[in-house]
């Protein structure tokens, strides 16, 4: 019998309830920008009240988690979901509790999805390297190349389309390094990723050091992709400023899990895929190159990954500096792990740890009861939580990291 999501609800609810002690005064959230077709008056909550009635639904969803989870049903999906929104809107309250400023929900979300991108990009390039049989622990060094190489090029050509181009080249470089060694050397993949991770740290900061900082001004200035706004769909409240009023990373972000998660199961190239990081002789008995098709797969990885490099330093305007990814490839990897190695649940768990990031920047702005720290700790204890609640749910290909022939 599986008691985790049992287990969550009954710890919500009991979160729930102390927040409602503690609680006092109302809430007002912001539901539109002044650039919305339709304004949306701000509902103001009183926070004590509608705190109870989120652990009232909490506790009913935990009561049906422990009756699938007593009979040895399956709990379905959207309960586990449910129970995170009742809870991240009961904290919103909470927090936002007695305030005189508002609660900007509109910038919290659309944080949430800009905030994702480099996981989601991270995420996709760990699933093509691990499902054709690769361990690609070097995401994090593939996305800061993206970053550096993105900001280099966007400076010196004062163009931030260019730098966004020139992003995955840096990826694809890593890639390969990880292809020579791990593939062709059969050094073990896992050390071999963590050691590029290092050498690419390494290699960015001995560069930003000696070179950047001497004409920061050429090499090194803040360049920033434009705002792409949909017409009319970016006018709808709420919905309309997050996800149709973004920057051009985010539109691919979009395009590449809709692709991938179409071609992983839909296509030849995704079953050959498949099979290499399944069973690479019996794929090698049909006539499937299986060196090729992992080598091929960890180069497109790389692409993604440099691609969502390149949010740090042209998708977000800002200029490089040291170790800027800030260990967001290894928080790629978790959100790949918990997304099961499919395109559409990397991409949900990529949004939960946005989300935890932006709540935390949010209130680090707006102000909260809780102290700044515990408040940066936010996204790293939620991606702890996540892994350890759900990675004994998903099985990873059984020849990853197997080297073939």
């Amino acid at each position: 019998m599986d008691l985790k999501l049992p287990v969550a609800g009954l710890l919500v609810v009991l979160l729930s309830l102390i927040m409602a002690a503690t609680a006092d005064g109302e809430t007002t959230f912001k539901l539109s920008t002044s650039a919305d077709l339709l304004q949306v008056t701000n509902p103001v909550l009183p926070s004590r009240p509608t705190l109870l009635v989120l652990a009232l639904a909490a506790a009913a969803l935990s009561v049906v988690a422990i009756t699938r989870a007593h009979a040895r049903r399956p709990v379905p999906a959207w309960l586990g979901l449910t129970l995170g929104l009742v809870f991240a809107l009961g904290f919103l309250t909470w927090a936002g509790a007695g305030r005189d400023s508002v609660m900007p929900l509109v910038t919290i979300l659309s944080s949430t999805l800009a905030l994702s991108v480099p996981l989601v990009f991270g995420g996709l390039a760990g699933v093509v390297g691990e499902r054709s049989g690769t361990i690609n622990i070097a995401i994090e060094g593939q996305l800061l190349g993206g970053a550096f190489l993105g900001a280099v090029v966007a400076s010196t050509t004062r163009n931030p389309w260019l730098g966004m181009l020139a992003a995955p080249l840096a990826g694809v470089m890593v890639a390969l390094l990880l292809g020579l060694f791990g593939l062709k050397y059969r050094v073990n993949q896992i050390v071999v990723g963590v050691v590029l991770n290092v050498l690419v740290l390494g290699v960015t900061g001995f560069l930003f050091s000696t070179v950047l900082t001497q004409d920061p001004g050429r090499l090194n200035s803040a360049q920033r992709l434009p705002t792409l706004a949909v017409p009319l769909l970016s006018e709808i409240p709420l919905i309309g400023p997050v996800l149709f009023r973004q920057t051009i990373l985010i539109y691919l972000m979009y395009l590449a899990v809709a692709v991938l998660s179409f071609m992983l199961f839909r296509s030849r190239w995704g079953l050959r895929m498949r099979a290499c990081g399944e069973h690479p002789k019996a794929a090698d008995t049909v006539g499937i190159n299986v060196m090729r098709t992992r080598i091929n797969n960890l180069v497109l990885g790389g692409a993604l990954a440099g691609l969502g490099g390149a949010f740090f330093t042209v998708g977000s305007g800002l200029a490089f500096t040291k170790d800027m990814s800030a260990g967001n490839g290894y928080i790629a990897l978790a959100a790949m792990i918990l997304g099961a190695w499919r395109p559409l649940g990397t991409l949900y768990a990529a949004l939960l740890f946005g989300f935890a990031t932006s709540i935390g920047q949010t209130l680090s702005v707006v102000g909260s009861p809780i102290p700044a720290n515990l408040i940066l700790m936010i996204p790293y204890v939620v991606t702890v939580l996540a892994v350890a609640g759900f990675v004994g749910r998903v099985q990873a290909p059984a020849a990853e990291g197997v080297p073939y022939p």
